[in-house]
């Protein structure tokens, strides 16, 4: 299995560097052939439920996986991802990741994350017996960075842009500090991400909802489930693609303004965890939503303040990042994208620091 760039299109081996000589980010080349109907699935094994879905096999695990999938009194099926053993989606793609960097004998892996990412990779780690070291902002939400602490991860903040947190991260894996598990560069994470579509189909016998809407920072979510979409599509396991949306944080919208959707420039701070000015593959992003015929918008920091009070209102404590989705599909109607009586998923994604700030 090689891997190939996202830009000027060369392949790497799988155990060569972690982005290409260009710059771009890697994706991963010729993912094993699927059987021409869905086999049963063996819901024990969590995240490597199909046989050959996850291209790395597992070497460490915290049972997750198969998160319940519930209706809402909103016309709304929601995916739980808050309940993975870390509070978040992240898990999906920190399980692969840290398998692999168990194959490849890493003894310290590297991470720059706002919060939940550095907390799935250093939880992993703990787990697999591999020391970590996450670069995080030095204003970042000191609930998460205790938590990445109790793992024994070391914790580097930094201060200035998330973007100086990526630099002094990259400038560590540069000197040879550890093997960089990279939840917006390593393609693996998207490998473990791309479960949840596996999960929602699965869990709706087969049958693809009209629309997907996430949260949308990196991206990491947003493009593992719609490759993974695309993947059982192309199998032939459902008839169609939903579409997908992605929902950005007012004032740190890149990729709704590049679709002309950015709207109010008033920063949104309650969605801290997507705020993300220049994500990794914004080209990947783009293209996801022009193949299933999508979108991306913002929301404001008052809509992302009331879709969080009406998921409490539903017993649904998550954090407030989660929120932005659901604000999103309330848009998404407005604007007559998602039709009433559409079949709408939307993933509730983390559970850490459920307090609006």
């Amino acid at each position: 299995m090689k891997r190939v760039c996202t830009d000027c299109g060369r392949t790497s081996p799988t155990a060569g560097p972690w982005r290409c000589s260009c710059g771009s980010p890697l994706a991963l080349q010729a993912l094993p052939r699927l059987p021409a109907t869905p086999p049963a699935l063996d819901r024990d094994a969590g995240l490597w439920a199909c046989d050959g879905f996850v291209p790395v096999a597992r070497q460490v695990t915290l049972g997750e996986g198969w998160t319940p999938l519930i209706d809402s009194e909103r016309g709304i099926q929601y995916k739980l991802e808050h309940l993975f053993p870390t509070g978040s989606f992240k898990d999906r793609g920190a399980a692969v990741v840290i398998s692999r960097a168990v194959e490849r004998g890493a003894d310290r892996v590297l991470e720059d994350s706002s919060g939940n990412a550095g907390l799935a990779i250093a939880t992993y780690a703990a787990r697999a017996g591999i020391d970590a070291e996450i670069f995080v902002p030095s204003d970042a939400t000191p609930s998460k960075i205790r938590a990445i602490e109790g793992t024994g991860a070391t914790v580097r903040q930094i201060d200035g842009s998330r973007r100086a947190v990526t630099d002094a991260c990259i400038g560590a894996v540069e000197r040879g500090d550890g093997y960089y598990a990279s939840h917006a560069w390593d393609p693996l994470f998207l490998a473990g991400t791309a479960t949840f579509a596996l999960e929602v189909l699965a869990q709706r016998d087969w049958t693809a909802p009209d629309a997907v809407v996430t949260p949308l920072g990196h991206g990491t979510l947003f493009l593992g489930a719609e490759q993974g979409f695309q993947r059982l599509y192309r199998a032939g396991w459902i008839d169609s693609l939903p579409r997908c949306y992605g929902v950005q944080a007012s004032g740190v919208a890149p990729i709704a303004a590049a679709r002309g959707n950015e709207r109010d420039a008033a920063r949104n701070d309650v969605a801290d965890g997507i705020q993300i000015a220049d994500p990794v593959r914004r080209r990947q992003i783009l293209d996801a939503i022009e193949t299933t015929v999508g979108d991306a918008i913002a929301v404001t920091a008052g809509e992302t303040e009331r879709a969080h009070e009406r998921l409490r209102g539903e017993g649904l404590v998550v954090e407030p990042t989660s929120a932005t989705a659901v604000a999103g599909v309330a848009r998404l109607r407005e604007r007559g994208a998602i039709a009433d009586g559409e079949d709408v998923v939307v993933p509730l994604t983390g559970r850490n620091g459920t307090t609006i700030r």
